[in-house]
């Protein structure tokens, strides 16, 4: 089949043919179409075809590209789509908009007849529905949980032993500050040298650490409280030394370290600008003085490097301790803060129960199962899978009842249940008895501890707006061999009609928040067929 429209824009002699065709008008279920627009335009006209879903009720598997052909000094544009569709019967493609320059144009619409697979019973063996079967238990979210857990310890302690507990690579001044006195006064020394103060004519900053470097040594190694004295101080110190015998130096290098220290005093404080060459030498006589000094301390006693050495190891324990403390200190911090908010935010319960579990939070949060149960049917989304349970009835309604399909999930006693049930009568022009079924749940429910039933009422509807008996209310629940009872929370949905009746029974622990999520997700979900 093929539609042609002409149309006239621009100009009283300027056309454009918009068509469209198909390879068939009829195909089987899943089968697929070829549906061809062809446009002929000029080159500066802008075409537009159809994108999306404009097929209905067919269905677009693809769309090509367009493809364009030269023809007569013209454009032809062709765009090919497949359409399927996977229910039997006649369907109407509708018209195509295509927009020329923004001006709108429509196909014509084809039927389409769309045929059955023809299944031949009598040659393809049948099978029995399979019956339910107990699977175990998925573990799945258990162990992301484990996973996502451990992952994050992981994190928090990679971070921990990053920033405090590793050993970080040293800067060239941690090394030099790490190495003795004696080895860290010559580098220390050594780097002056390679300086650029006296290029820059920066004598003060020359001298400050020049007098430094010594001063520290000297306090370091000989134990003189040099960096605080001032030059006449510090000469008389190490004089003192030198007489008890404790510092084995010459008078000639005493003179010539006090020369140097006024020299830096009156560069610091008089504004005083030796030569380069006389920095320089005094670099070289200060380097000279710590070789001098190291050389005249008397070498320690073994017991001294004894001391020396435990004292070393304390400090080392002491500074690993301390790492320890602000690890443990900052790991404490981050579990509390997070408990502390994490209690704030979303309160004890609901961190108790997301730390050590709770069955209707589980329930509530785990993949929820939408089926039909029994006949006629009830639609309704659960938690679990509810299994099918054979019900004994009372003999002064058993006779009257042609067939009956009960379903459960969990125990009225416990902390959450659903029942879906299903009862058709052997009269079909039997009315549905609501107040006897209530009764006789209520009755079953006194004799299995169950006492102070408060019941209400109102109209409740499905899905599909089917109307309904809701009942709902509260009773008190003793708990075995003690005083103490709980509160239990049910409600009960009754639909119905000539010849059946449909029940739906949620019970639950009064107070459950999650219970009561559950609850308003399943009601949300019912819906149920209006006859047998």
């Amino acid at each position: 089949m093929t539609a042609t429209l002409l149309f006239c824009f621009g100009g009283p002699f300027l056309f454009s043919q918009v068509k469209a065709e198909i390879d068939t008008a009829s195909i089987k279920i899943g089968e697929q179409i070829k549906y061809t627009i062809s446009v002929e335009a000029d080159s500066l006209d802008l075409v537009d075809f159809p994108e999306d879903q404009t097929f209905s009720p067919l269905e677009m598997v693809e769309a090509l590209k367009i493809d364009t052909v030269p023809k007569d000094g013209r454009l032809l544009l062709q765009r090919m789509y497949a359409l399927t569709q996977f229910d039997s019967g006649a369907f109407i493609i509708p018209p195509q908009r295509i927009a020329i320059n923004e001006k709108p144009y429509l196909t014509d619409s084809f039927r389409i007849k769309v045929a059955d697979v023809v299944v031949d019973t009598t040659k393809q063996k049948m099978f029995d529905i399979k019956p339910l079967l107990n699977v175990d238990r998925s573990r799945a979210k258990l162990w992301w949980t484990i996973f996502w857990v451990i992952l994050g310890l992981a994190i928090i302690g990679g971070l921990v032993y990053w920033f405090f507990l590793r050993k970080k690579p040293l800067t060239e001044e941690e090394k030099i500050a790490m190495l003795p006195p004696f080895d860290r006064a010559m580098a220390q020394l050594k780097d002056l040298e390679n300086s650029r103060y006296l290029l820059q004519d920066e004598h003060k900053k020359y001298y400050s650490e020049l007098t430094n470097i010594v001063r520290s040594y000297l306090e370091e190694e000989v134990h003189v409280s040099a960096l605080e004295s001032t030059t006449d101080q510090l000469i008389d110190r190490l004089e003192l030394l030198k007489d008890s015998g404790s510092l084995d130096l010459q008078d000639e290098t005493i003179k010539q370290f006090k020369r140097i220290l006024q020299t830096a005093d009156l560069v610091k404080f008089a504004k005083s600008k030796p030569s380069n060459l006389v920095a320089e030498q005094d670099r070289t006589a200060v380097e000279n003085i710590v070789v001098l000094t190291k050389e005249a301390i008397p070498e320690p006693t073994e017991e001294e490097l004894m001391l020396n050495e435990e004292y070393l190891q304390e400090q080392a324990k002491k500074k690993q301790r301390k790492k320890i403390y602000i690890a443990a200190a900052v790991l404490a911090f981050l579990l509390v803060g997070g408990t502390v908010f994490s209690l704030t935010v979303y309160g004890f319960k609901k961190v108790k129960d997301s730390v050590f579990g709770y069955p209707t939070k589980e329930l509530l949060e785990k993949e929820w199962v939408a089926s039909t149960y029994g006949f006629p049917p009830v639609e309704i989304e659960t938690p679990e899978v509810m299994l099918r349970t054979e019900v004994e009835f009372p003999e002064a309604i058993r006779d009257s009842i042609q067939d009956n399909n009960t379903f459960v999930h969990g125990s009225p006693l416990g902390l959450f249940s659903t029942t879906v049930s299903s009862t058709t009568y052997k009269n079909p022009q039997t009315e549905p008895q609501f107040e006897a079924s209530l009764g006789a749940m209520l009755a079953s429910w006194e004799a299995a501890g169950i006492r102070n039933i408060i019941t209400k009422q109102e109209e409740f509807s499905s899905k599909s707006g089917v109307k309904g008996l809701k009942v709902f209310g509260s009773g008190q629940l003793k708990t075995p061999d003690s005083n103490s009872s709980r509160k239990i929370a049910y409600t009960v949905l009754l639909f119905g009609g000539q010849g059946f009746i449909q029940q739906i029974v949620i019970t639950w622990e009064d107070g459950d928040t999650y219970a009561e999520q559950i609850v308003e997700r399943v009601l949300a979900s019912v819906d149920v067929k209006t006859t047998a």
